[in-house]
C-alpha cells in the first residue's frame, strides 16, 4: 500500500524526502512558482521517473520544458534505492516570458529505499520481483493467473520439538522443503533506515490459520515463530544498509465454509518519532497474498503408488490376491492395524488418500473422518509411510450405517461437460435427495469441506436405497486404452439387476435352469450369512427378489441419469455389471436407531466393489451359477471387461461379505499417482 505524500517546494530552501520503491511522491510545482513565470523546466536524477501533466518521464539528467499552469504538480518516484542520503534530486526552474535564464529554481532532495515482500507469485519456484507491485496482493487462478500458494501442515506424528517455550522449533530437512518462502528485501543508506522499524504482521484470524517462522543465525535447523496462533505481528530489529531475510510458511488448515484459503501477510514501514509524546508514523505497507493448497482426491483410474491392507485379518483369500496384484503392479503394500471391534472396515469407510500441491512440493495425505468412538487413537496414522500426512475432519453421525463419512465419496475422472473442463475429475457424494425421519445423508460440515476445496465441483447422487450407503456399491471407474480422439480413457461401471436376470434368463433358455448360485459355498457360510444356495429356475421365479431388484433398477437408473448429465457421459462410456440385490432391515446398528424401512445389500458378493490397480482388477467372486465348470457371473464380466484391457483376477473369500465385517474392499486403501494437471490452473 502506497501512502502518497505531497510535498512542496520552496524557492530559498531545498525540500528533502525519503521516497520508498512503490511510493509517489506528488510534487506542487506551482505553488512557490515566481509571478509573471509562464514555463518552467524539470530535470530529474537516473533514478527518478515523473508523471508531469500525464506524460512519464524518465529522470535522464535531460531538461524538458512545460508551460506552468496554476494549479500544477509532478508525480514523483523511486525506481530503484538510493546509495548515500540525498544522493537523487529533483530540479524544477522557472521562466519568465520570453528569458532564456531562469528567474528561480527549486530544489527535491530524494533518498530512495526499497521494502519489498515477495513470494513465487508465478508458481514457478522464483521469488522474483513482479513488474506490476499490486499483482502480488491478487489471487488469480487459470493458466494466465498467479499468486502464491501455501500448504497445509499434516504431518501424522509430531516430530519439531518446541524448545524455549513456544518461540523456537526444531525443523528437519524434510520439513523444511514443505514450507513456502516468503522474502523481505530492505535496501537503503543505514543511517535513514535506522529511524524506522519494519513489522511483518497479519490479521488475527488468519494468523490462526498460518505459521511464519524464521531461521535463526546460531543454528542450522532451529527456527523462530514470529507468526501464528496468538501471535499476529513480529518487529524486526533496525534494518540496515542492505537486508534480505528469508521466511518459511506453512498453513495449519485447509479451505472450509468458513475459511476462503486465502492468507495475506504484509510488512510495514513505520517511521519512529524522536517525541515521546507524538506516535510513530506509518510509511508504507507491502503485502503478499497466498492460497492454501486444497486437497485433492484420485479416481480408481489413476495408478497405485501404495496398498495399505489389514493383512491380519482372516480373509487370506483376499489378502493373497491383493499381495499378487501388488506384485504385477510394483506396488508397495503396507500393513496396518486391525481393530478387532470392526475388523477392518474402518479402513477405507472413514479414511481416503488425497494429495495437496504447490509448485516446490506434493504431499500425500490420508483424510480421516472417524465415525467410531476414540477411533482416533487407533495407530494407523503411524502405519504411513515417510512423507505421507494425517488430517482428521469430525462428523456429526456416529452411527455404523451412514453416509456421514468419507468412505462415501468417490471421484471421477478428468471430464468434458459441454463447455467446462473438469481436469482433476468431480468428486460424487451419496445422498438421501429429501429429509425423511429414515434418511441419512453426508454430514454438512463435510460437505462443506468437500465444496470448498473448489477444484473437484461435488456432484450428489443418490445412495440411501443402500444398506451402507456409499456410491461405491453400485458404480466405480476402470481405465481404458482409448485410442480414439474422441474416447475418454475410462469406462463407468453400473450395477445391474436388469443385465443379471437378462443373463440368467439367457442361461435357463439354454438348458441350464438347474445351475445353482452359491454351490461352491459351504453350508455354514450360506447360514452365517443368511443366504441359501438356489437354482436359476428359483431365482428367476421369486417374485418378491424380482420386485426388490426393479426399485433396485430404478435408484440407479436415477443416478444413472445424473451421472451422464453431470459427467458429459454417453451410453457407450456405460458398462453394466450383473448385480442381483435384496432388501433388509439395517443391521450392525444399536436397536433404538432400528427403523421398519428396508435398503438394498448385495445378493452375491458385490462384483462393483473391485479394487483397480491400473488394468489388473481384483473382483469379488460372486459364486454364481456353474455351467460346463465356469461361473457364468464370471464368464459375463471377463466378457465386457476383457476386450477393453483389463485383467479380472476373482478373489474367492465369501466370508467377509454379509458377516460383520462388510465387503473386502473396506479391508484395503490404495494411495494413488496425483494428476499431471494442476490444480492452479484451472477455473473452478
Amino acid at each position: 500500500m502506497s501512502f502518497q505524500t505531497t510535498v512542496c517546494l520552496s524557492l530559498d530552501t531545498p525540500a528533502r524526502a525519503v521516497c520508498v520503491l512503490g511510493v509517489e511522491i506528488s510534487l506542487d510545482l506551482s505553488g512557490c512558482a515566481p509571478k509573471n513565470c509562464e514555463s518552467f523546466t524539470i530535470q530529474a536524477s537516473p533514478r527518478v521517473c515523473m508523471d508531469v501533466s500525464g506524460t512519464v518521464i524518465t529522470g535522464r539528467d535531460t531538461e524538458v520544458w512545460r508551460p506552468l499552469s496554476n494549479p500544477m504538480n509532478a508525480l514523483v518516484r523511486m525506481v530503484s534505492p538510493s546509495p548515500a542520503v540525498d544522493e537523487d534530486k529533483v530540479l524544477v526552474s522557472y521562466y519568465c516570458p520570453r528569458e532564456e535564464v531562469p528567474t528561480a529554481s527549486a530544489v527535491l532532495y530524494l533518498t530512495g529505499i526499497e521494502v519489498s515482500l515477495e513470494a513465487d507469485i508465478y508458481r514457478d519456484g522464483q521469488l522474483a520481483m513482479p513488474s506490476d507491485k499490486q499483482a502480488k496482493k491478487k489471487w488469480v487462478w487459470g493458466p494466465s493467473g498467479w499468486g502464491a500458494i501455501l500448504l497445509a501442515n499434516c504431518s501424522p506424528i509430531e516430530p519439531s520439538q518446541l524448545i524455549d517455550g513456544d518461540s523456537n522449533k526444531v525443523l528437519f530437512s524434510e520439513e523444511i522443503k514443505n514450507l513456502s518462502r516468503l522474502t523481505l528485501t530492505v535496501q537503503g543508506p543505514c543511517c535513514i533506515l535506522k529511524n524506522y522499524r519494519l513489522i511483518l504482521h497479519t490479521s488475527e484470524d488468519e494468523a490462526r490459520k498460518a505459521r511464519v517462522y524464521w531461521p535463526r543465525e546460531d543454528t542450522f535447523c532451529t527456527f523462530e515463530l514470529v507468526l501464528g496462533p496468538g501471535q499476529r505481528s513480529y518487529t524486526l530489529a533496525p534494518a540496515e544498509n542492505h537486508r534480505k531475510e528469508t521466511f518459511y510458511v506453512e498453513a495449519t488448515e485447509f479451505p472450509s465454509a468458513s475459511f476462503s484459503g486465502l492468507i495475506s501477510f504484509s510488512v510495514s514501514l513505520v517511521e519512529e518519532s524522536q517525541d515521546p509524546l507524538t506516535p510513530e508514523t506509518p510509511i508504507y505497507k507491502d503485502t503478499v497474498v497466498f492460497r492454501v493448497a486444497p486437497c485433492i482426491f484420485t479416481p480408481s483410474t489413476q495408478m497405485p503408488l501404495e496398498v495399505y491392507l489389514c493383512r491380519e485379518l482372516q480373509l487370506q483369500g483376499f489378502v493373497n490376491t491383493v499381495m499378487e496384484l501388488s506384485e504385477k503392479n510394483n506396488v508397495q503394500v503396507a500393513s496396518v492395524y486391525e481393530d478387532p471391534n470392526r475388523l477392518g472396515r474402518w479402513l477405507q469407510d472413514e479414511m481416503a488418500f488425497c494429495y495437496s500441491q504447490a509448485p516446490h512440493k506434493t504431499v500425500s495425505l490420508l483424510l480421516d473422518t472417524p465415525r467410531a468412538a476414540m477411533l482416533e487413537d487407533f495407530p494407523m496414522k503411524y502405519s504411513l509411510s515417510p512423507g505421507v500426512g494425517y488430517v482428521t475432519r469430525r462428523t456429526e453421525d456416529h452411527r455404523v450405517a451412514s453416509l456421514d463419512s468419507i468412505g462415501n465419496l468417490m471421484v471421477s475422472p478428468p471430464v468434458k461437460v459441454q463447455e467446462k473442463e473438469y481436469p482433476l475429475g468431480r468428486v460424487l457424494i451419496g445422498s438421501s435427495f429429501y429429509p425423511s425421519a429414515d434418511s441419512r445423508t453426508m454430514s454438512k460440515s463435510l460437505l462443506d469441506f468437500l465444496c470448498a476445496q473448489q477444484v473437484q465441483a461435488p456432484v450428489e447422487l443418490f445412495s440411501d436405497w443402500l444398506m451402507t450407503g456409499h456410491v461405491d456399491e453400485f458404480m466405480c471407474f476402470v481405465p481404458v486404452d482409448d485410442k480414439s480422439e474422441n474416447e475418454k480413457g475410462f469406462r463407468l461401471l453400473l450395477a445391474s439387476p436388469s443385465a443379471c436376470y437378462e443373463l440368467f434368463q439367457e442361461k435357463q433358455k439354454e438348458g441350464y435352469g438347474d445351475a445353482t448360485l452359491f454351490e461352491e459355498v459351504r453350508a455354514d457360510q450360506l447360514l452365517s450369512n443368511g443366504r441359501e444356495a438356489g437354482t436359476i429356475n428359483q431365482l428367476l421365479a421369486d417374485k418378491s427378489l424380482r420386485k426388490q431388484n426393479d426399485y433396485v433398477e430404478k435408484c440407479i437408473c436415477l443416478n444413472r441419469a445424473i451421472l451422464k448429465k453431470e459427467l458429459g457421459l454417453v451410453e457407450k462410456d456405460i458398462i453394466d455389471l450383473p448385480q442381483l440385490f435384496c432388501l433388509e432391515q439395517l443391521t450392525n446398528i444399536p436397536s433404538d436407531q432400528k427403523t421398519p424401512k428396508l435398503f438394498a445389500r448385495p445378493y452375491f458378493p458385490d462384483v462393483l466393489r473391485m479394487i483397480v490397480m491400473g488394468n489388473n482388477l481384483g473382483i469379488p467372486k460372486p459364486f454364481g451359477p456353474q455351467i460346463k465348470g465356469t461361473c457364468c457371473l464370471e464368464e459375463k464380466i471377463c466378457h465386457l471387461l476383457e476386450p477393453l484391457g483389463l485383467q479380472c483376477t476373482f478373489i474367492d473369500d465369501f466370508d467377509c461379505y454379509l458377516t460383520d465385517i462388510g465387503d473386502f474392499c473396506a479391508c484395503a486403501n490404495i494411495r494413488r499417482v496425483p494428476f499431471a494437471f494442476k490444480w492452479w490452473k484451472m477455473m473452478p
